[in-house]
């Protein structure tokens, strides 16, 4: 009935049709890692936590945190105990969306082996009201005058007088931190290894020397957290009466972090005598 010239027409307009749905259809652009992380951590935000579920949760974490959450003091596993809910979930959320690079936690982080956003919100409580040690790993204190100083003129805003850090801003709590491990961090966001860091705090130490990074984190490792925040000398965690902690007396060796026997040697110190300005 229709002729050769209405076939090829109806063809190329029927052609258009399917490109047109097909080009509607297409799912719209994944989600950035930080995108991913801002929604997960606004979703856990609201649930209300269960501490119960929260030891159970906290297992997978005391592999390496250990049961007290307390890490190790050569900077390997830093100390989570007593660290402020949001920073926990905040962190937490940025490993598992790959928006903070951490290969040593994040198959322990991702949601078929800790859970979903309800674990991530009891773990997280679970974390903060541990107490902390009393006995964190600290610097040589050979510069802590200069540290002071460098603390006051540049940290002090954000992360508070006594290192206590800013809930509302899931800014961390630095105080009684090893001081190896906030020396890992410190060079990871200077060398822009950790992604997810604050640019107002790259922008603050880009021109902190070897002996001013050096002096302020072993004067912040030796803030002291509130007494009530302090775990009693002697105290274990409860919760895992079965866990051998030191068998035969020597604790587990952690594994090594990558490209550590490859890292260059640091250059000596200058001694500078000022503090470097303020950005």
């Amino acid at each position: 009935m229709f002729g050769p010239v209405f076939a090829i027409g109806l063809s190329i307009a029927l052609s258009g049709l399917v490109s047109t749905a097909a080009y509607a259809q297409e799912p719209a652009p994944a989600e950035t890692p930080a995108e991913t992380a801002r929604l997960e951590y606004e979703q856990v935000m609201t649930l209300t936590p269960d501490l119960e579920n929260g030891r159970k949760v906290y297992l997978t974490c005391a592999v390496c945190h250990r049961p007290e959450g307390w890490g190790a003091p050569d900077g390997t596993y830093p100390q989570i105990a007593g660290q402020l809910r949001t920073v926990i979930i905040k962190q937490l959320a940025d490993i598992r969306a790959r928006n903070r690079d951490n290969p040593l936690m994040y198959p322990f982080s991702v949601p078929r082996i800790l859970g979903g956003p309800q674990s991530v919100a009891d773990v997280a409580a679970y974390v903060a009201q541990l107490p902390m040690t009393p006995d964190n790993g600290v610097g040589s204190g050979e510069d802590l005058a200069l540290g002071q100083e460098v603390y006051a003129e540049h940290c002090t805003k954000c992360h508070g007088d006594h290192g206590e850090g800013n809930e509302a801003e899931h800014i961390p709590a630095i105080a009684g931190q090893h001081y190896l491990y906030l020396m890992r961090q410190f060079d990871a966001i200077r060398m822009g290894r950790r992604k997810n860091s604050d640019p107002k705090m790259v922008k603050q130490i880009d021109g902190f020397t070897p002996r001013h990074q050096a002096a302020v984190l072993d004067y912040t490792a030796r803030l002291r957290p509130p007494e009530s925040k302090l775990a009693e000398a002697g105290w274990t965690n409860p919760d895992f009466p079965s866990y051998v902690r030191d068998p035969m007396g020597v604790p587990p060796m952690p594994p090594m972090p990558a490209g550590l026997m490859d890292a260059p040697a640091l250059p000596e110190p200058p001694a500078y005598p000022s503090v470097p300005p303020a950005r």
